[in-house]
């Protein structure tokens, strides 16, 4: 379907939500991925010709970590230009308190959402944000290398790896001297944290810290899958993966030179476009295992809040009703592969057809593994920072696993004190 006729049905979901008095002036600040910011605008401009309201797109950087800090530096400071936030699912517990409760004006949609989806986003009985598309990762993989080769998509890291080398080294020997085993996001931000928890709670080293706000990530098996992770850098993935982000590994996978490739679904649209080397030539699966463990790929998603020094609050949340409408996810996991969280669109013929991904994508939503920011309210942005600094030392060959584990580990026992606030 065109996205000249996904507006009109977007727009005719808006109409029969009503719309507000009169024309106010928004602005929505968002980071951008991918072809993110385009395909946001091209909603919005639909958004503003049914209602009549203006909205300016902020554009921020394509960290989240950099996006965080920025936006925790305008709340703190009762900043009245931003009316609306595009929010990590991670946020809502350190951002609440600056957060227009939602329940009421939301209330006859809610039930149409995936309830983890909304309960993350539910802090003290307040819903803080609402879900604008959710995310749960996927191992990419170049199917013609596969079958040149004979091998199948890898269930566990070990087969990942040996095939990975094994591919490499033979598509190296016959000329292609650029070929990569495997990228991923090996830079430190917030996005390490995501590929090292799979990593950890893939081979039975846990989440971190627990739901009960308990440490737990200072144990042999954690310990083992990151130093498994450190073995791939230089050897089946380059030394430049340490300062990879989404948006590098992408690039290097998108012109061909990558075997395996972990990422978002968002770069699955764009793999199979026009421009894409391995257009015809790549599939997905979920992410291996460890060694008698099973797949763990991390929760992620994005949710739209309104801000409580907004000025225009009517106008904003009705914005925020409009992306997270059924319509709109629609549109949006048609043409850029955004995962719905709304459970029945799983289901809807025209999105498998567009884009096989989403269609069936559904059980490795309900069974991602979340970040702890539940568990460790406010402080969940330095826990983070702790977790992928240590990573990253390892992978980057500054001590062992082990070592940095057991120092991250005192590192957080310093920021959970008696209990995490």
């Amino acid at each position: 379907m065109k996205f000249r006729n996904m507006a009109l049905a977007v727009a005719a979901s808006a109409l029969m939500s009503g719309g507000a008095a009169k024309a106010e002036e928004l602005a929505l600040v968002a980071g951008s991925i991918g072809k993110d910011i385009s395909e946001l605008r091209m909603q919005l401009d639909a958004f503003e010709k049914e209602t009549g309201h203006t909205v300016k797109l902020v554009e921020m950087p394509a960290s989240t970590t950099d996006q965080f800090g920025q936006y925790r530096l305008w709340l703190s400071a009762g900043n009245a230009d931003v009316d609306v936030y595009r929010t990590d699912v991670i946020w809502a517990p350190q951002l609440a308190a600056s957060f227009v409760d939602l329940s009421e004006a939301m209330k006859d949609e809610i039930p149409k959402h995936n309830p983890s989806i909304i309960q993350s986003q539910t802090v003290d009985g307040k819903l803080v944000a609402f879900p604008m598309y959710t995310d749960a990762p996927a191992l990419y993989y170049r199917s013609d290398l596969l079958e040149k080769y004979g091998k199948e998509p890898p269930k566990t890291w070990a087969e990942l790896t040996e095939i990975a080398k094994e591919i490499q080294d033979k598509e190296r020997e016959a000329g292609n001297a650029q070929m990569n085993g495997f990228v991923f996001q090996g830079a430190p931000y917030e996005g390490l944290t995501c590929d090292g928890l799979e990593w950890v709670a893939s081979n039975g080293g846990g989440q971190i810290v627990s739901p009960d706000g308990e440490i737990t990530i200072n144990n042999e098996k954690a310990a083992a899958a990151i130093d498994m992770a450190k073995g791939w850098v230089g050897t089946i993935a380059p030394e430049g993966v340490l300062s990879y982000k989404e948006e590098e590994a992408r690039g290097v996978w998108q012109t061909g030179n990558a075997v395996f490739m972990r990422n978002w679904p968002y770069a699955y649209a764009l793999s199979a476009g026009d421009d894409s080397a391995v257009k015809g030539k790549f599939d997905v699966t979920p992410l291996p295992a460890g060694e008698g463990g099973q797949s763990a790929a991390c929760l992620g998603g994005w949710n739209l809040a309104v801000s409580k020094y907004s000025q225009h609050q009517e106008a904003a949340i009705e914005l925020v009703k409009f992306l997270g409408s059924e319509a709109a996810q629609k549109e949006r996991a048609m043409n850029s592969s955004r995962l719905p969280t709304i459970p029945s669109l799983y289901e809807d013929p025209e999105i498998a057809k567009a884009q096989p991904i989403v269609a069936s994508w559904g059980d490795v939503v309900e069974n991602a593994v979340p970040r702890p920011s539940a568990a460790t309210k406010k402080q969940y942005n330095e826990v983070s920072k702790e977790f992928w600094t240590a990573v990253n030392e390892t992978l980057s060959g500054r001590g062992s696993a082990a070592d940095n584990l057991d120092q991250l580990e005192k590192r957080l026992r310093r920021l959970k004190r008696s209990a995490w606030e």
